[in-house]
C-alpha cells in the first residue's frame, strides 16, 4: 500500500490517503478529512474543497468523463464528468457500471425484482 504523503507508509499518525494498488487512479481517505485540508499527491499539494469521509475516494490523477474509476486494480465504475486530481469522487461525479446508482433523492421501486405477482 502506498500513502500519498509518505511512501511507503512510515508514520500512520500523519497518513491521510492510501493507494491500494499501483494501477489505481484513486486514493482512499484513511480518516475523515475536512474541507480546506492540504493533501499531497505525487509531490503536489492540493487543498480539499469538500469534506471527504473515511473510506471515500479522491482522484489520484485527472480523470476524464466516461473514464473508468480503478480501485484495488478493478474498475468500480465510470466518471460522469471530468474529475481533477485531489477531487472527491462519489455519486455526484461517478456511476457504477454494474449496478443502479442511487442517492438519497432518487426514487426506486424496491419491488422491481419481485417476480411473485
Amino acid at each position: 500500500m502506498e500513502n500519498s504523503n509518505t511512501s511507503p507508509i512510515q508514520n500512520l499518525e500523519q497518513a491521510t490517503l492510501i493507494r491500494l494498488s499501483p494501477d489505481d487512479n484513486v486514493l482512499i481517505a484513511i480518516r475523515n478529512l475536512a474541507a480546506g485540508t492540504e493533501i499531497n499527491i505525487d509531490g503536489t499539494t492540493h487543498i480539499l474543497t469538500t469534506t471527504v469521509g473515511l473510506g471515500h475516494k479522491i482522484a489520484a490523477q485527472p480523470i476524464e468523463a466516461k473514464e473508468k474509476i480503478i480501485k484495488c486494480h478493478i474498475s468500480i465504475g465510470s466518471a460522469t464528468q471530468p474529475i481533477q486530481t485531489g477531487e472527491h469522487i462519489h455519486l455526484h461525479n461517478m456511476k457504477s457500471d454494474y449496478l443502479p446508482t442511487y442517492d438519497r433523492g432518487d426514487k426506486r421501486d424496491d419491488n422491481a425484482g419481485d417476480q411473485t405477482s
